[in-house]
């Protein structure tokens, strides 16, 4: 038995081994729950601290990536508009060019009504015909204006269709961010990353994606495959945008591949071998990398059309690489448009020279058959004033013998006649 001094009251009592045993775990439990507590009051406080100073930092990230937002949208508000100013300029240009054309075909048509009122009946039929030419021409010339008007009321309804479009986007991509706020702090539990990317991609797709192509890629033929390929054509079939993704997390990680890098050439490979156009990791390695925590980052000085994100940036880098796409495609278009509407004019200057041609020759045909109707006028004319000379004369002679008639008598006709004077007396006699 050991005497046991007590330190308070000075008591004195005795106690064996085990009792000194209990003594001593009753002492060293006491010290591990006070330890236990200040710990656990320690590790609450840091935890608070982390939980706000995370919340700041995504609020900030939110608040500028809503400015870039709003920057983005009020930039392609802004060219749209060019685009449209421009087309209209285009339609005012060419209609002007139009009714310039018409109001020539209507002088035509005018000059060429008057020389029908004064020419011969032949010249009249073969002017007639000209006309009926210029009118079909300017028919045609009225129907190619209506088809022009038509053409860019459809170019300007689409584009107002698709910025239209675009600002709807933009609304949906604003409300994802402020949706993206309230959930920035959580961690995704009970899911995978490749389960979260094509969660997300689903909710927008009957809406912002309803005719793309997005699954996972099962093709093994080159030894390795990506996670997911997006794809989308447009009604003609031709191919818009395609993109590669690969999905890395934090426990995708082993001994030899730590970083977003170790991944980026087995990336470029797949995304050669399916021929996509862009190629995109999406990564929650390298956390605490400021970065990549930073928004998109690319990597082009690495792999051609490479980018890395963070989870929540995966809709808007494909609504990003798909409107440039789009863009680019619109251009395309465009361009075609705009070349073919050259060839038409080029067509409709030669049609308008050979018109020209045509009727220039008609008038000269004209001109000369009235020159040669106007010079046997003349002549005829020349003809008639002959005949009237002539019959002048001719009236001038009847005139003097009717003179000479009336002055001739009997005592004119037997002057130096005795033998008829003497018988006109003898008459005269008798008579008497």
């Amino acid at each position: 038995m050991n005497e046991i001094r007590c330190p308070k009251c000075n008591a004195v009592f005795q106690a064996d081994e085990s009792g000194l045993a209990d003594i001593v775990k009753q002492i060293q439990d006491n010290e591990v729950k006070t330890a236990l507590k200040e710990k656990e009051s320690l590790w609450k406080a840091n935890e608070e601290k982390s939980v706000e100073l995370a919340t700041i930092k995504a609020e900030k990230h939110f608040q500028h990536e809503m400015a870039r937002q709003e920057k983005e949208k009020t930039k392609v508000i802004s060219h749209l508009e060019q685009e449209l100013e421009v087309l209209r300029n285009e339609i005012k240009q060419r209609d002007a060019v139009l009714q310039t054309e018409l109001a020539k075909k209507e002088t035509q048509i005018a000059e060429q009504k008057a020389l029908i009122q004064t020419a011969e009946t032949k010249k009249q039929l073969e002017i007639r015909e000209t006309v009926a030419e210029i009118e079909k021409e300017r028919d045609t010339l009225r129907s190619t204006l209506r088809t022009k008007d038509t053409e860019h009321q459809l170019s300007e309804r689409t584009l107002k269709d698709q910025y239209e479009n675009i600002l709807k986007i933009k609304e949906e991509q604003i409300a994802y961010y402020k949706d993206l706020k309230a959930k920035l702090s959580t961690k995704m539990v009970g899911e995978t990353l490749e389960q979260h990317c094509e969660i997300q991609f689903n909710q927008l797709r009957s809406t912002a994606f309803p005719t793309a192509y997005f699954e996972k890629d099962n093709d093994v033929k080159s030894g390795t495959k990506g996670d997911y390929i997006f794809k989308e054509n447009d009604a003609d079939g031709n191919e818009i945008v395609s993109i590669m993704f690969e999905m890395k997390n934090e426990n995708d990680m082993t001994a030899a591949k730590k970083r977003n890098e170790d991944f980026l050439d087995k990336l470029d490979k797949d995304r050669n071998d399916k021929k996509c156009e862009y190629a995109v990791l999406v990564s929650l390695l390298e956390a605490d990398n400021d970065l990549y925590n930073g928004g998109i980052v690319d990597v082009s000085h690495r792999h051609a059309k490479m980018y890395v994100i963070r989870p929540q940036f995966f809709i808007p880098i494909i609504s990003l690489l798909r409107n440039a796409a789009l863009t680019s495609l619109q251009y395309k278009k465009e361009l075609a448009v705009t070349r073919n509407q050259s060839v038409d004019i080029s067509n409709f200057e030669a049609n308008m020279n050979a018109f020209k041609e045509g009727l220039a020759k008609n008038y000269r045909h004209a001109g000369e058959r009235f020159r040669d109707a106007v010079e046997g006028i003349e002549k005829a004319i020349s003809q008639l004033q002959k005949i009237k000379e002539a019959l002048l004369l001719s009236e001038n002679h009847l005139r003097l013998a009717n003179d000479k008639a009336e002055d001739l008598t009997i005592k004119r006709l037997t002057k130096g006649n005795p033998t008829l004077t003497a018988m006109f007396e003898k008459l005269k006699t008798a008579e008497e």
